[in-house]
């Protein structure tokens, strides 16, 4: 063996051991069991500090020891800001906001254990105890608690007119990578003319699909009531004219639907079936491991899969069909996961092309058969390109991690006139990388839409849109175009 190596290998052992001889005696014991050293205890794990921890040099040597040790960033600092404009009742319900690392170590609610019913004594892993989270009751103020800011009143917007805004995620050199940025507060939720039709078919799906759309696991009580109070507070402030919650909290008006929704009456996620047309994964810590698994979803927009077959799982084993993910993408996201705050939310997008506009086709789908073949008789006016744009976030209080996107759907011929946009998806269709492209599934379209892209291309070139000698990259202001406000704006009249 190559010295280098030995030299590596050796290293990497001795930060495993350092690593394990840093934990206490309790998260020892997981350690061991879960290497099948020691047989397994009554007692749970302790649980390490809040603090943000390092990580190692060599990530692969220690990671399983990293993710047990490694607890999200608390917000719990935001109650003592909080907690001098609460009234005199409340105040005195909070008790003593002192907080001790071994109390807390020792205390933490079970995966499976519902925070309603759990001793006051008891904490979250986002360092709230029960006490904490009863007392700060229903609908508390979560911009406060997460530092994520309420969005701006979109006061000009119409229901009726709405377009969704024109993404365009294509990159070039196009890799597998998740392509990250920061979250546009003012857009987590955006609603658009399909609204009162997508509420519709998604109900429908959720009364014929059942569990296989929308479905909840113990332990997630918490993590699914702060997502709906937090979706509610959200578009009560971003579209005030349509949505109005009562002076006591505890009915939401709809003025698009017409419909009061009595909060209690229903499970969080069910409400939001009722008023939202926007997906919803959420992720909660196991506490015996550190990894991040579904607990809770509501996804009507899934392509290939379903709730049903993914709920329980970890982070890796959800997006293990996708290419290149375990060796280039899942130690990172692990480690994303496990360390991201609730004050930082981010956003990305993914695409397709689909004949057509389907929203929900899971495996054995009838529609799934025009991915087997190419259609000699298929048009251009039946392409679509499918955009999920997508958000992720942390939540304050449970701190379990929400992925929610929307699937919006563009005609082939839209691009037309968007500068760059033939040319750059041209690009990524013909020499993408083979394994990307085939997991993409856009071979069945490939035979309308390149000849059309090149159609497009040549006309933007001819009219002076684009440069001739342009090499595509990806666009400065990726997922926008040049000039794509102007275009939404005239297609939308506001």
């Amino acid at each position: 063996m190559a010295l280098p190596t030995t030299v590596w290998l050796v290293s990497a052992v001795i930060l495993s051991l350092i690593t394990f001889l840093a934990l206490n005696r309790s998260q020892k014991d997981v350690v061991l069991r879960r290497l099948g050293l020691r047989r397994r205890r009554a007692s749970r794990p302790s649980t390490p500090s809040l603090e943000k921890q390092q990580m190692p040099s060599k990530p692969l040597a220690t990671s399983a020891l990293d993710l047990f040790a490694t607890l999200p960033p608390s917000q719990r600092g935001q109650l003592n800001k909080m907690v001098e404009t609460m009234p005199a009742a409340q105040r005195q319900a909070m008790g003593d906001l002192s907080f001790d690392q071994n109390t807390f170590a020792r205390s933490l609610l079970d995966f499976e254990e519902d925070y309603r019913t759990a001793d006051d004594s008891k904490y979250c892993y986002s360092g709230f105890s029960v006490r904490e989270l009863k007392a700060l009751g229903d609908f508390p103020d979560y911009s406060a608690l997460s530092e994520v800011p309420m969005p701006q009143p979109y006061l000009e917007f119409d229901i009726n007119r709405a377009k969704p805004r024109p993404y365009r995620p294509f990159r070039w050199a196009y890799h597998q990578t998740m392509s990250l940025t920061k979250l546009e507060t003012d857009w987590w939720i955006e609603l658009e003319s399909t609204y009162r039709t997508r509420i519709a078919q998604r109900k429908e799906l959720y009364a014929k699909h059942g569990s296989s759309v929308l479905g909840w696991l113990p332990g997630s009580e918490l993590v699914c009531k702060e997502l709906m109070e937090m979706v509610l507070q959200f578009i009560c402030a971003r579209y005030p004219q349509y949505f109005v919650l009562s002076p006591d909290k505890s009915r939401l008006e709809n003025k698009i639907l017409g419909t009061v929704s009595v909060i209690k009456e229903k499970h969080p996620l069910l409400i939001l079936l009722d008023n939202v047309p926007e997906d919803f994964g959420i992720m909660l810590r196991n506490p015996e491991t550190g990894f991040y698994h579904l607990r809770a979803g509501m996804v009507c927009s899934a392509l290939g899969w379903n709730v049903g077959t993914k709920i329980g799982l970890k982070l890796h084993e959800i997006h293990e069909p996708i290419p290149d993910y375990k060796e280039k993408m899942q130690f990172s996201m692990d480690r994303f996961f496990s360390k991201m705050p609730a004050s930082k939310p981010i956003q990305r997008g993914s695409w397709g092309l689909e004949v057509d506009q389907p929203l929900y086709m899971p495996p054995g789908d009838p529609h799934e058969s025009y991915r087997d073949f190419q259609d000699t008789t298929l048009t251009r006016s039946r392409i679509h390109l499918r955009v999920d744009w997508q958000t992720l976030r942390r939540l304050p209080l449970s701190a379990g991690i929400v992925f929610n996107f929307k699937a919006l759907f563009t005609p082939l011929e839209e691009f037309r006139d968007e500068p760059y946009v033939p040319s750059l998806m041209k690009k990524v269709l013909t020499e993408g990388k083979e394994n990307l492209m085939k997991y993409k599934n856009t071979w069945h379209t490939e035979h309308v839409v390149v000849p059309a892209l090149e159609e497009f291309e040549k006309e933007q070139i001819e009219k002076g849109i684009i440069e001739k000698d342009w090499e595509p990259k990806t666009l400065e202001d990726s997922p926008w175009f040049p000039g794509w406000q102007e275009k939404w704006h005239a297609q939308q009249g506001f």
